[in-house]
């Protein structure tokens, strides 16, 4: 039974309202606080140039956090997204290498990225297989598999096509912050108005329940890993252009990253609920912290340790979430 105070109408009383209200922005608020303080302490920080470079560092973040959104919002996770980064970034390039043609390179990077989502999504869905570790093989072999293509090494890009892909600029701002832009407006349509979201949600809520409701739960989850896949491909081309190589050991730890960032923009773990909004709120945090401690020149050693608490703070705002609600 609610425990929120309801008035003699059946609606929630004022400080009910008030108080699901300051939870559910409580982290944009948080951020605008913490925006403030910054641009106000920090040297440089609310420069333009920083803010554009800050815009542009969470670009890869912000992508793969879209799709990740989805996977975490129907009871699922994918470890493998920093290694296929590394892949479909080595892949391009030696294609691009050796063809020339940057319609080749982006395509055989983006297929390759489906065919790992697609890949992962039937070993979770129809083989059974935990999603811990059926991703935590992938994340291993494609990354093995990116170092053996590469014998190890980078591999260089000289197409200025190819690298306009990267760091070319439309209305003063990068192409991969426009790019990060469409994937949060898209996704955002596609997990609220219409019924591949709705089932998404409903999958993570209880797959029983929308199994017998008419949902193909495990076709639902090939197409969700396959999105992953196919999105965290083209972040991973994107790097490779900016980079100008394809580097078989970029993007490690990635994951952790991406994870941390959904997390903290409130979609939890235990599936069903997720906010596109929450997520950009959540990718501007991880990529504000990140950006702060290298204006400060914080050792990097440190900031291993800060983007550890990030992560394990987010887990565990998500159980206090998750206990909040279960009391309600």
């Amino acid at each position: 039974m609610s425990t929120i105070p309801v008035t003699h109408t059946g609606a929630p009383a004022p400080a009910g309202r008030q108080r699901a209200l300051l939870i559910e922005y409580s982290m944009p608020l948080a951020y605008a606080v913490l925006f403030a303080v910054l641009a106000a302490t920090v040297d440089n920080f609310f420069s333009v140039a920083n803010v554009v470079g800050l815009m542009l560092s969470v670009a890869q973040i912000g992508m793969v956090a879209c799709t990740m959104m989805l996977c975490l919002a129907s009871r699922d996770f994918d470890l493998s997204v920093g290694s296929t980064i590394a892949f479909a970034g080595v892949l391009g390039a030696m294609v691009l290498e050796r063809t020339g043609s940057v319609a080749l390179a982006v395509g055989a990077g983006l297929g390759a990225g489906a065919l790992i989502g697609a890949g992962n999504g039937v070993l979770i869905a129809y083989l059974r297989v935990n999603a811990l570790i059926a991703t935590l093989a992938t994340m291993l072999m494609v990354r093995g598999l990116a170092f053996i293509a590469s014998q190890g090494q980078a591999v260089g890009i000289n197409s200025d096509a190819f690298i306009a892909f990267g760091d070319a600029q439309v209305f003063g701002l990068p192409l991969p912050v426009l790019v990060a832009g469409a994937c949060f407006l898209i996704f955002g349509v596609l997990l609220n108005h219409t019924v591949f979201g709705r089932n998404t949600l409903a999958i993570g809520g209880n797959p029983e329940a929308a199994r017998l409701a008419g949902v193909k739960v495990e076709k639902l989850r090939v197409w969700i890993f396959l999105l992953q896949g196919l999105v965290t491909a083209l972040a991973g081309l994107i790097l490779a252009s900016r980079i100008t190589s394809g580097q078989p050991n970029a993007a490690q730890g990635f994951e952790l990253d991406v994870i941390s960032a959904c997390v903290l923009g409130g979609v939890s773990l235990q599936g069903g609920k997720a906010r596109i909004f929450g997520v950009l709120i959540g990718v501007l945090i991880m990529g504000t912290v990140e950006n702060v401690m290298n204006l400060l020149n914080v050792d990097s050693f440190y900031q291993y340790l800060v983007r550890g608490s990030i992560l394990l703070a987010a887990v565990l705002l998500d159980q206090l979430k998750a206990r909040g609600e279960r009391r309600t």
